[in-house]
């Protein structure tokens, strides 16, 4: 992907991080060598519905634009910030940004009913756009999740549907997906080489293409629910059965995995060429946030009340804490923009910042005065910034000479 140098993150109130490349196991894309229960669910269902879609969704889309709400100038917020005037509803949850591989300054920003946004000048302003495929079913999509390699462009929401483009956005196709699908697309990466991508669901599955979505491989031959069923009685506090769902799940630029429970009481991991997650209890009582990785591969995690710890990207090791003054406002999302230089967001307009890579941290007090939660940071390759925030808050990080 052209968008993230960080972890890729979903925090959905879980980007991509650093460039997205594929995961170290190699992973052929052939529905023949999918396990009988992933085959079922992205073969032949798939390809059945493909044929009822037809040529009517090869879509001519990204070029109509919706009715525009009045525009005013953005707002500078620091010295480091602006607020970015938005020609969305305050209403609509914002999700995701990513930018083209061939352009840094053309990306989009999506969210919830099925809001698109396109930027030609590295997100200082945004028309939106609408996928002519998206409205076909009578559905108000959420879109969760979007991902670049070069032109190659991928979308993924809920309900489940995959989009995908070859011209870095002017027209999207709808790819099918099967009903079979367990769980709903979180998460989505562009990988290396065309029709290369990896689908992530918040039930764990995850599903590599390697021919622009005609065929699926099944990377985790074993399904979230029936690996807690397994470790039941394995020593992991909170783990019960059929707790298979995540709230949040971050992917590094290995191909490696981390994902909090729906409940927060505890934490998975999967590491390329591993057949199942494997689950490990939190550090805390405290109910568990997010978690990602840092420039150096371990893992941070936040829990409630503000406390950020690190440990080893195994998830096995000590717990070290990391200082930072929270107030008690939750830390939702942290993102590195190098291995010093990086940026942590929370409840009610909590704004951090280190320069140390992450052992301290010093808040950023513009940002007190924003009546809005920032849930979700995410840094491009070529020095973009983005914070995503309820009521339609976008700030931008802006650019130093």
């Amino acid at each position: 992907m052209a968008a993230v140098c960080a972890a890729s993150s979903v925090s959905r109130p879980a980007v991509a991080s650093r460039p997205r490349t594929a995961s170290a196991a190699a992973i052929r894309c052939s529905a023949a060598e999918q396990p009988a229960a992933a085959a079922a669910a992205l073969a032949a269902p798939a390809l059945g519905r493909r044929s009822l879609l037809g040529a009517g969704l090869a879509l001519g889309a990204a070029a109509a634009a919706q009715p525009t709400l009045p525009a005013q100038a953005n707002r500078p917020l620091s010295a480091e910030w602006e607020v970015v005037d938005l020609p969305i509803d305050k209403d609509v949850l914002l999700l995701d940004v990513a930018f083209t591989g061939t352009d840094p300054n053309h990306g989009f920003l999506l969210g919830s009913r099925q809001t698109l946004l396109e930027t030609f000048d590295g997100g200082k302003t945004w028309e939106p756009r609408t996928v002519d495929a998206a409205r076909d079913e009578g559905f108000n999509f959420r879109f969760n999740s979007i991902s670049f390699n070069g032109d190659e462009g991928w979308i993924v929401g809920k309900p489940a549907i995959l989009l995908h483009t070859t011209d870095g956005g002017k027209s999207w196709e709808r790819m099918p997906l099967s009903a079979k699908l367990p769980g709903a697309p979180v998460l989505v990466t562009a990988l290396d080489g065309p029709g290369c991508a990896e689908m992530t669901t918040d039930q764990g599955a995850i599903y590599v293409t390697s021919n622009g979505a005609m065929n699926w491989t099944a990377a985790v031959q074993e399904t979230v629910d029936a690996t807690l069923n397994r470790v039941i009685s394995s020593g992991i506090s909170g783990a019960s059965y059929y707790e298979g769902s995540f709230s949040n799940v971050s992917r590094n630029a290995d191909g490696d995995y981390v994902a909090v429970s729906s409940r927060g009481n505890f934490f998975m991991t999967w590491t390329a060429g591993q057949t199942y997650w494997r689950p490990h209890n939190r550090p805390s009582t405290r109910r568990l946030q997010n978690m990602g990785y840092t420039p150096d591969n371990k893992i941070w995690l936040t829990c409630k009340g503000g406390d950020v710890y690190y440990v080893d990207a195994s998830g096995e090791g000590a717990f070290a804490p990391a200082k930072i003054n929270s107030r008690g406002f939750g830390i939702l999302d942290i993102k590195f923009v190098d291995d010093k230089l990086g940026y942590a967001c929370g409840g009610s307009g909590s704004l951090f910042k280190t320069e140390d890579g992450g052992q301290s941290w010093k808040r950023e007090r513009a940002a007190d005065t924003l009546a809005a939660n920032l849930y979700e940071l995410l840094f491009t390759p070529a020095g973009l910034g983005f914070v995503l925030g309820n009521d339609g808050v976008l700030l931008r990080r802006i650019v130093q000479a």
